[in-house]
């Protein structure tokens, strides 16, 4: 059987052979690799200078406005769908679309990236998601809802294209606390969005923060447009054709798991998300039933969560994690964060449940840019937006089947079981991370 090198193709990556084992290597002088039977004419050429601090600051910005897109119409969703239908399973249909259209698109953004350049893909996905959010703040029907979430979540697809970015212009001794800047970002956008939202549907009505983050997209792919240069040269660029399969998640992440250095990185990653996203889908009807506590109780714990991962992120993690210690780091932060869903499991009391959330919170701000920065050192240059994007998307399959998991062993085993469960697959996914050597590390 050929061997074509694509994900979603029975080579996997390019730069693997047959099954996805690694051809010979060379080592460059900053741990990179350059295929040792390529010729010179045919080599990657080396990474080019850090880009400027305004294309880093885009980078940022681009991420937190997907996350910001995501918060700011949560307090305003239910009152619009509402318009159109009662009850909150068409709510649960929308946030569903969503993340499923990210599944969808993430790996061939990241592919597409791979072959045309970052820059053409993030500013292109910034106008998607404006007529997104337009689409959805002058629907007059649950049809349109759904078309402007589906295309929002269609370009939202970028983050990973994002992480490719960041990538190219990051030496990789410094690449994993770089993707700690993406933890910030979601972070922020998580604490802001749901606040700005609020703010901006009692001051106008429940269209105005779709309208508002509309406005925000544009006026971030203009300043992208000055401010951002091409990452990816075209010497750097995968030379080939783009196979249907990679428009095609689930082979494009078969693709991946063959491959004996990624498919463990991947395991463990899909296991931390599954884990987060049980929570995320579950926590605040948990601390309901069990400390009576409404909106308002939760949403402090949320927002606890939020700035911790700020500070840890902007922070200390930029400042712990460096060239050759992210599997170290990652394996700590898992297992951290494992004792912090027993913890919450057993709190008995609601200062309890807080002290065992800023425990959780600790170690979950490692894994993101520890994880992430493993996986893009198994990579080349030309294929750093195609790996990126199957984390991305396996991350938003785990937010659909996560909640759901967790709705079901909640309201049939027991109230702590998914946090359970969670602690148990964090613990597995750091062993399975313990267990390999990776390249990168030190």
């Amino acid at each position: 059987m050929e061997e074509e090198g694509e994900l979603g193709e029975p080579g996997g990556l390019e730069g693997l052979g047959p099954a996805g084992e690694a051809e010979p290597v060379e080592r460059d002088h900053e741990g990179g690799h350059r295929d040792a039977a390529e010729p010179p004419s045919r080599r990657a050429a080396e990474p080019p200078a850090p880009a400027p601090r305004a294309a880093i600051a885009f980078i940022f910005i681009t991420i937190f406005l997907d996350l910001l897109g995501v918060g700011i119409l949560i307090p305003v969703i239910p009152t619009i769908v509402r318009q159109f239908a009662p009850g909150g399973f068409v709510v649960g249909l929308l946030t569903l679309s969503y993340s499923a259209a990210q599944f969808l698109a993430a790996p061939a953004l990241g592919a597409i990236s791979d072959r045309t350049g970052r820059r053409p893909v993030l500013l292109l996905s910034l106008v998607g998601s404006a007529v997104g959010y337009v689409i959805f703040g002058a629907a007059h029907s649950l049809t349109f809802l759904f078309v402007g979430r589906i295309l929002d979540g269609i370009t939202g697809g970028n983050i990973s294209t994002a992480q490719a970015y960041l990538a190219d212009v990051s030496r990789p001794a410094d690449r994993s606390k770089n993707f700690g800047l993406v933890g910030v970002a979601f972070s922020l956008g998580f604490i802001i969005g749901p606040a700005l939202g609020g703010v901006l549907s009692h001051a106008w009505g429940p269209s105005a923060p779709a309208y508002a983050a509309a406005g925000l997209s544009l006026a971030a792919a203009l300043f992208g447009w000055v401010a951002l240069p091409e990452s990816l040269p075209p010497e750097r660029r995968h030379a080939t054709a783009m196979h249907w399969r990679q428009f095609e998640p689930i082979g494009a992440m078969a693709g991946a798991f063959r491959m004996p250095v990624v498919a463990p990185l991947l395991a463990a990653w899909l296991f931390a998300q599954f884990a987060f996203a049980s929570l995320q889908g579950n926590y605040a009807v948990y601390v309901l039933d069990r400390y009576g506590l409404g909106p308002g109780g939760s949403a402090g714990l949320f927002t606890l969560v939020g700035l911790i991962g700020v500070a840890m992120q902007g922070v200390v993690v930029r400042r712990l994690v460096h060239g050759g210690t992210e599997r170290r780091w990652a394996i700590t932060g898992l297992n951290w964060t494992a004792l912090g869903f027993a913890a919450m499991a057993i709190a008995p009391s609601v200062p309890w449940q807080y002290g065992a959330v800023a425990f959780y919170s600790v170690g979950a701000a490692f894994i993101m840019p520890t994880m992430t920065g493993l996986v893009s050192h198994q990579v080349d240059a030309r294929t750093q937006g195609a790996i990126l994007g199957v984390l991305h998307s396996g991350a938003s399959l785990m937010r659909v089947a996560g909640p759901a998991y967790a709705g079901w062993v909640y309201d049939h085993v027991a109230w702590p079981a998914p946090y359970w469960t969670g602690a148990g697959m964090l613990a597995v996914a750091g062993m399975v991370v313990a267990s390999r050597t990776v390249s990168g590390e030190r």
